[in-house]
């Protein structure tokens, strides 16, 4: 399901998060190189009182990344113990590393009223969605697949093989779009931020 917005509908909602019993869960999801990270930060800036929960994965810090910000780096041995104590909410294995959410911090958020965003795969959005049936699934989708291309080769971060590889789980994650509540094209950063806290406060006049 897509979803058109104007500008004019795009204002602050705060009141609609505070005095409420349960908070609700917003899902991105996107392939890798769509922007999804971008997206998020500048979402969250944009004073729609969302509350970031950021995961943990074992993989290597990328140039610009920081810890505490953007992941929870942490080893493969400290992750594996994280699963057996059950503290992920969800968690899954991607590229050769880890990645999980971590339940204390959402389940205490959720239960003070707050609403959570997470940024994580279609694997870890079809578990969340089981646990938490109300959550709200957004699929972010690339303006093209040569897009795509051209901005993974931009992050300078991977290699040609590993771009292939990238790019043929990113057809297979593409067809769980369609099982999302919203989908959004990143074509431009702005408009796409725009139609993204329209979904949230759509949702949010849905509870009222």
């Amino acid at each position: 399901m897509k979803i058109k917005s104007h500008k004019s509908q795009v204002t602050s909602h705060k009141s609609q998060n505070k005095d409420r019993k349960h908070g609700k869960i917003f899902i991105i999801s996107a392939p890798s190189g769509s922007g999804k990270t971008t997206l998020c930060d500048k979402l969250l800036a944009s004073g729609v009182d969302l509350n970031r929960s950021i995961s943990v994965t074992t993989r290597p810090r990328r140039a610009g990344e920081a810890s505490r910000k953007d992941y929870y780096f942490t080893s493969k041995a400290l992750f594996k113990k994280g699963i057996r104590q059950n503290r992920f909410l969800e968690w899954t294995r991607t590229y050769g590393w880890y990645y999980g959410t971590p339940k204390k911090f959402v389940a205490g958020l959720l239960k003070k009223g707050r609403d959570v965003l997470l940024s994580i795969d279609v694997k870890g959005a079809a578990r969340i969605k089981k646990l938490y049936p109300d959550s709200v699934l957004i699929f972010i989708l690339p303006p093209s697949m040569k897009e795509l291309k051209e901005r993974l080769k931009k992050r300078n971060s991977d290699d040609k093989k590993e771009i292939k590889k990238r790019l043929r789980i990113v057809k297979r994650e593409l067809s769980f779009a369609r099982r999302y509540d919203y989908s959004v094209v990143n074509d431009s950063v702005n408009n796409a931020v725009c139609k993204l806290k329209a979904i949230v406060i759509a949702q949010r006049r849905k509870e009222g």
